[in-house]
Order: C-alpha cells, then structure tokens, then sequence
C-alpha cells in the first residue's frame, strides 16, 4: 500500500490529508459538536461552516479532486474521494 500524509495546522483546526493508490481521505478535526458543523463541497474546495449560538464562521479547505463521501462524526469531518 502507498500511503502519503501531509499535515497542517491554523486557525485551531488540525487538518490531515491521507492519499492512497486508489482515493484519498482530507480529515480536519473542528473540535464542535457535529450538529454545528455544515459541510459543502464544490469542485476540489470543502466548505464548513460551523454555527454557534447566533454566530458562524466559515472555513474552506483544498481537496485533491472532488468528494465522493462527506462525513461528521465527533468534531472530525472527513471527506474522501477516488482517484
């Protein structure tokens, strides 16, 4: 198995990148309870958006080719596509 891992740091979020022969895996730890965490994706962009009482903040972060699976389990986000 190839595996290729990158990682980066900023604004409190720890964001990881897991690339492999066939798909790759971009997981960003938000630290908030699931149900405030909005995620789109468009192109190779996701978007988050994270609601707290009556404010949001919004992030986005590269991907390496568009999103086959979204998820949000524990603060973590985790999109995942093919190569």
């Amino acid at each position: 198995m190839n595996l290729r891992q990158t990682r980066s740091a900023g604004a409190g979020a720890l964001v990881r990148r897991y690339e492999y022969e066939d798909g790759w895996i971009v997981a960003a730890d938000v630290g908030v309870d699931d149900e405030a965490i909005d995620v789109d994706t468009v192109g190779e962009t996701a978007i988050l958006v994270v609601t707290r009482g009556e404010e949001s903040a919004e992030s986005e972060f590269d991907l390496p080719g568009p999103a086959t699976d979204v998820t949000v389990k524990n603060g973590v986000v985790t999109v995942g596509g093919d190569r």
